[in-house]
């Protein structure tokens, strides 16, 4: 029960996390209410969709179970708050923090989905892919190059704490995925502390 409890509260966190995140690139972008509503929900929920469509489970979770889109809904809308979005600044230490944890709670939820095939490169790539999806979304509706191809140390984190989570995850399901997260969150702050890139062409 605990790890059904832990799994649900992490895709909790994560919503939550990315629609703030899409919310806050819309308002740097100086986008209407309905194009930040539109940005933090398909941010939270993107890669999700991205993930089910994959592994053939369809309709999508998230448009089966509204919870998570209400949720990013709302945050959204929290985010759009005149005295709250005056603050936003995708520049900012907290943007990164919050953009980061969503990278890694989405990365290890969509690790642990792609377990039952026994694949440990298809557990990666969804893995990946469920993490970096909603961001990717996020970017190009929001007319920028997604920033896996050129911000610091994004899918790259990703595919870290993913490795991690898939050596841990044979002894401890639940430490595996907070390691998982731990290790995405720690190195993405640390790339943007430090600037540290991928080599570039």
């Amino acid at each position: 029960m605990f790890e059904i409890d832990l799994y649900f509260i992490l895709e909790i966190i994560g919503t939550i996390a990315f629609a703030i995140s899409g919310a806050m690139v819309a308002i740097e972008n100086k986008m209407d209410i309905l194009g930040v509503l539109i940005l933090g929900v398909t941010t939270a929920i993107g890669g999700g969709i991205i993930r089910d469509i994959l592994i053939g489970s369809t309709p999508p979770t998230a448009l089966i179970n509204p919870l998570y889109s209400l949720i990013a809904f709302g945050v959204a809308a929290i985010v759009f708050i005149p005295a709250i979005r005056r603050h936003v600044n995708v520049n900012h230490k907290w943007f990164v923090f919050i953009d980061s944890l969503g990278l890694g709670v989405f990365t290890v939820i969509g690790l642990k989905t792609a377990m039952p095939f026994n694949n440990v490169l298809f557990e990666l790539f969804l893995g990946v892919l469920t993490g970096v999806g909603g961001g990717v979304i996020r970017d190009i509706f929001a007319t920028q190059k997604p920033t896996i191809f050129v911000r610091h140390f994004y899918a790259a984190a990703s595919l870290s704490g993913a490795i991690v989570c898939i050596i841990l995850f044979p002894i401890n399901e639940t430490v595996a995925m907070i390691s998982g997260i731990a290790v995405t969150l720690i190195l993405r702050l640390l790339a943007a502390q430090f600037k540290w890139h991928l080599p570039k062409a």
